[in-house]
């Protein structure tokens, strides 16, 4: 378009600045299925290296051969490199024997399933906690310049679905005649042009956000070849397949249907309207599958309703959404429209809000589960906005139906005055645009005798740029269109903060599972599990230096196995005479509770059945006597149960 109507020119500034903001001020994106235990657990002091390492997650997620990786207190890496899955939503990896003691980084880096990146690390020690120069590089998935740029072709894909499948709903619904119009073919055509490039983009930079994140890997063919095998790769590929089909329905649309209608040809217009709609409500929902299958409502409850209600949600927001781009579009550049036309769109756009309304209360419950995840988690809070932004359209959409019935009682009237009239005129449409009014005289053949073809040329130009001006003003001039033409401008200036609104939710770990991550993770916290401290003491003798390694297991009330390692400083088993334990809670009162464990080896003690009466926060104090009058009592917290 060369000429863009002043206030069509704010709605493109206002879209690109609320994009821009919406998505620079977003923060990485939120991995949907959460870490909620881990086998060592984060921060235990174990006494004897595990075989594995495994992982708990609030959902099933897909592994790649380094998904889970183990380092020693050197930062080497002491797992098989084999991460598998170990029953439900349990992953494991297994470790290298005659590990040594330390402190031992987790990094864990899946995908969740529904397609989002998730990635973090955790340590746990053997032994003894120590220092280390663990040092991890490969933790930006989902974030950094890929992330950023997936993120722009997550909306781009909407977008264009939105405009590929509305305009070409708005055509065949509400404004045939449009099919033939320049502009309105343009948003169809942009919406396919959209949606195909970035699914391509979203296929190229897949295997970079969901991996390493860095730009180089966007072109890494094995990378794709890899994502081709992941179900968002397999939701992809589809998408590509379908826009194949729907190229087709553009072509038909476009060409044969046009001119079944130049040619007045009702019966065959019929038919090819009919094999049209049918054809073109397949592909629009297919397109719809392929984000159905690969995000949000492939996972969690009720999947199986959940994939179908959310295709029909997509079909609403683009239906409306799209016809309404459309519409704009036709009242700013398309010579004249049918208030018939607007009339039907406006029935069709209530139709579709009572289905986003009845599919949007569903994917609510669902995606929160509850009022405090609607308050509580970033989703519910951003769900409320796109509430509140929806009911703001609905709003503007009243005034727009008001204006629409405004033309229409318009439009009867003129048609009234136009049969009593006995002249004839060009039916009556929204802006009064006239036909046969693109200058006087014809220029065919080269104009006037004696008048150069160049000449000719040059008038021609001029009668039809006079004959534009013409109308645009007789549009501009019409009070009915120009009420019009601004409400489904402010409309459209909403759908696009809205779309966005949406885009972003997509990519925000939904409320119900956020919730329960964290129930599971306080769960976890407060199991029972091992208990390990060190003491150091010195009973002030020429050999009275060392510290205690105190264990109990399993940690919980009721029976527990105790073991108590002395070691000199050198870590060498220290050989003392005696060795007691007491263990006092003093905030309920209880103890001190006396233990004499039993030597079994040099520096080692244990005892057996050592009962701990209630959970909570113990003082456990362990008496070293290393000669016959040198003793000291060391005492640390630690909770039990």
């Amino acid at each position: 378009m060369k000429t863009i109507a002043p206030r069509f020119r704010h709605l493109v500034l206002l879209f690109l600045a609320v994009t821009g903001a919406l998505l620079a001020g977003a923060a990485p994106v939120s991995a949907h299925a959460a870490l909620t235990g881990s086998d060592p657990q984060q921060g235990a002091v174990v006494e004897t290296a595990p075989k594995r390492v495994t992982l708990t997650f609030s959902e099933t997620v897909a592994l790649s051969d380094d998904s889970l990786r183990v380092l020693d207190p050197a930062g080497k890496r002491v797992d098989d490199g084999k991460a598998r899955g170990a029953g439900g939503t349990k992953y494991a990896v297994g470790l290298h024997s005659g590990l040594p003691d330390g402190t031992f980084t987790v990094a864990y880096q899946v995908v969740s399933a529904d397609s989002h990146p998730v990635s973090g690390a955790f340590t746990f020690s053997i032994g003894a906690p120590s220092k280390t120069s663990a040092v991890l590089t490969d933790q930006n998935a989902g974030g950094g310049v890929v992330g950023a740029l997936y993120g722009v072709t997550r909306y781009l894909s909407y977008a264009g679905y939105v405009l590929l499948v509305g305009g070409a709903v708005f055509v065949l619904a509400c404004w045939p005649r449009g099919a033939g119009i320049k502009p309105v073919q343009r948003v169809v055509v942009a919406g396919w042009t959209a949606l195909t490039a970035s699914t391509i983009a979203m296929l190229l930079m897949r295997g970079a956000y969901t991996g390493s994140g860095k730009l180089g890997d966007v072109f890494d063919m094995t990378l794709l070849g890899q994502v081709l095998q992941t179900k968002t790769g397999a939701a992809l590929t589809s998408r590509l397949l379908l826009l194949a089909a729907a190229a087709l329905f553009i072509a038909v649309l476009f060409g044969a249907y046009v001119k079944r209608a130049e040619d007045g040809d009702k019966k065959e217009l019929k038919d090819l309207t009919f094999g049209l709609a049918v054809g073109g409500a397949v592909v629009a929902a297919g397109l719809g599958a392929t984000w159905a299958m690969a995000e949000h409502a492939s996972t969690g409850i009720q999947t199986g309703i959940a994939m179908p209600v959310d295709v029909l949600h997509l079909l609403a927001v683009a239906t409306w959404f799209g016809g309404l781009s459309a519409l704009l579009v036709a009242l700013y550049r398309a010579p004249s429209i049918e208030a018939s036309a607007v009339h039907r769109f406006s029935r069709v756009a209530f139709g579709s809000v009572v289905v986003l309304a009845a599919t949007g209360i569903y994917q609510s419950w669902r995606q929160v589960g509850s009022w405090s995840a609607l308050t509580g988690t970033r989703y519910g809070q951003l769900l409320l906005i796109k509430i509140g932004l929806v009911a703001l359209l609905v709003g503007i959409a009243w005034i727009s139906r008001r204006w629409t019935g405004r033309i229409a009682e318009e439009a009867v009237t003129a048609s009234v005055v136009e049969q009593r009239t006995a002249g004839k005129k060009e039916p009556v449409e929204v802006g009064g645009g006239a036909k046969g009014t693109a200058g006087t005289g014809s220029v065919e053949g080269g104009g006037r005798d004696g008048e150069s073809p160049e000449r000719a040329a040059q008038l021609a130009r001029q009668r039809a740029a006079m004959a534009s001006a013409r109308e645009k003003r007789v549009r501009d001039a019409d009070p009915q269109r120009f009420g019009l033409r601004r409400s489904v401008l402010a409309e459209a200036g909403v759908a696009v903060v809205l779309l966005v609104v949406t885009t972003i939710l997509t990519s925000t770990e939904p409320g119900r599972t956020e919730e329960e991550a964290k129930a599971a993770g306080a769960a976890a916290q407060t199991q029972a599990g091992p208990v390990s401290l060190k003491m150091p003491f010195d009973t002030g003798a020429a050999d009275g230096k060392g510290s205690v390694l105190f264990d109990v297991d399993p940690g919980r009330t009721g029976d527990n196995d105790m073991h108590v390692y002395v070691l000199r400083p050198n870590g060498k088993a220290f050989d003392v005479p005696e060795v007691k334990v007491s263990f006092t809670q003093e905030a309920k009162k209880i103890g001190p509770l006396s233990v004499v464990p039993d030597r079994i080896a040099t520096g080692h003690w244990t005892a057996s059945g050592v009962q701990i009466p209630v959970a909570g926060d113990w003082k456990i104090a362990v008496t070293v006597r290393t000669s016959d009058i040198d003793q000291v009592t060391v005492t640390k917290n630690a909770k039990i149960g």
